[in-house]
């Protein structure tokens, strides 16, 4: 395990961010099979791997995207897949997955696994480097969708997928580093999803 101590800090921003001293899933650098907790914060300061998971829901052909509120600890503002989160500690992925796209989106859809993702990467004076278990389902009613989550999205759009890319290749920007990843290194791992 890895107790030094903060080296950084989190934007101001992030004092507005209610889960960010939750207890998440650490992985041991050296043994990947041992996990241990660690403050939400603290891992993404420390760049200590953990667990997440990121939520890609479909109505037909077309994805649903989410920009993060603005008073997110990191990537505030920026456009990302449906959900992306970090199961606490000894919380299962699923159970992870189904909680926040309630608590984030305000509703529900039959979830399913499709594989797993890690990367790493750094974002403003924090990093991410994650294990990611992804997941999808599909929606139908766009009338449910305004009721987000306001301290957690800021807005919500449907793209299809050669629309998502589109936008990332001209204003990559807008867009968090990790649906960037997600888009370009894995694009057949997401595009598998309308087969």
């Amino acid at each position: 395990m890895n107790n030094r101590p903060l080296t950084a800090t989190a934007p101001e921003s992030a004092l507005n961010d209610i889960g960010l001293h939750e207890q998440i899933t650490a992985i041991d650098n050296l043994d990947r099979d041992q996990y241990f907790p660690i403050d939400k914060l603290q891992a993404h300061i420390e760049n200590i791997p953990h667990v997440a998971i990121s939520i890609f829901i479909l109505d037909g052909e077309r994805l649903l995207l989410q920009k993060r509120a603005s008073t997110k600890y990191h990537s505030a503002g920026l456009w990302a897949n449906t959900v992306c989160s970090h199961p606490r500690w000894d919380e299962t992925a699923e159970d992870c997955a189904n909680r926040r796209l309630q608590e984030e989106l305000g509703w529900q859809v039959p979830l399913t696994s499709f594989g797993s993702i890690d990367y790493a990467a750094r974002v403003g004076d924090l990093f991410e480097n994650e294990h990611v278990h992804c997941f999808y389902g599909k929606h139908s009613n766009e009338n449910n969708i305004q009721s987000y989550n306001p301290t957690e999205v800021d807005d919500v759009e449907w793209l299809t997928l050669p629309e998502v890319f589109e936008r990332i290749t001209e204003n990559p920007a807008r867009f968090t580093e990790w649906f960037r990843i997600y888009m370009t290194r894995h694009r057949q791992m997401i595009m598998s999803l309308l087969q």
